[in-house]
């Protein structure tokens, strides 16, 4: 299985549903609640146009991210793996091809951001050679809400 770029003209409803089954478990969790919920297929469309939407398919889309290139670095926001397809380096494998695509694009860092409360995320984006360089707070938090990881390449 290898990453497929998806364009504007794709169906982004089964990513759409991709996401909103992937994230799911988070939203009872966190606080502010996920941008997801403010996100749509059109919106996903928008996105794909913009920067850089990315998935697997076993047919349909089991894993997904979106990149975004940004001074210094690529940003890799929206990360999720179907349920079904858990366990199987799909996750590794979207990570690596992020970035080949930083690579590619003359970046020498993945950022990523996870939410505070997912302390699980956190140990697997570290086994996955990842380094905390940051939190942040959400407008109107007055405390760190978001953990931002980075992987320096090359």
């Amino acid at each position: 299985m290898t990453p497929i770029r998806l364009t504007p003209q794709d169906d982004m409803a089964p990513v759409h549903q991709l996401l909103q089954a992937a994230f799911a478990y988070m939203e009872p969790r966190i606080d502010p609640p996920s941008s997801l919920l403010r996100m749509t297929p059109d919106s996903l469309a928008e996105e794909a146009a913009r920067n850089e939407l990315w998935a697997i398919r076993d047919p349909g889309p089991v894993a997904c991210m979106i990149l975004t290139p940004q001074p210094g670095h690529l940003y890799l926001g929206k990360l999720a793996v179907a349920a079904t397809h858990r366990g199987r380096g799909l996750a590794r494998m979207m990570l690596d091809h992020a970035g080949a695509r930083a690579l590619a694009l003359g970046l020498p860092a993945v950022v990523l951001q996870t939410r505070v409360e997912l302390v699980e995320n956190h140990a697997a984006f570290a086994r996955l050679g990842f380094a905390e360089t940051g939190r942040t707070a959400h407008a109107g938090y007055d405390r760190p809400t978001s953990v931002t990881f980075t992987r320096m390449l090359g």
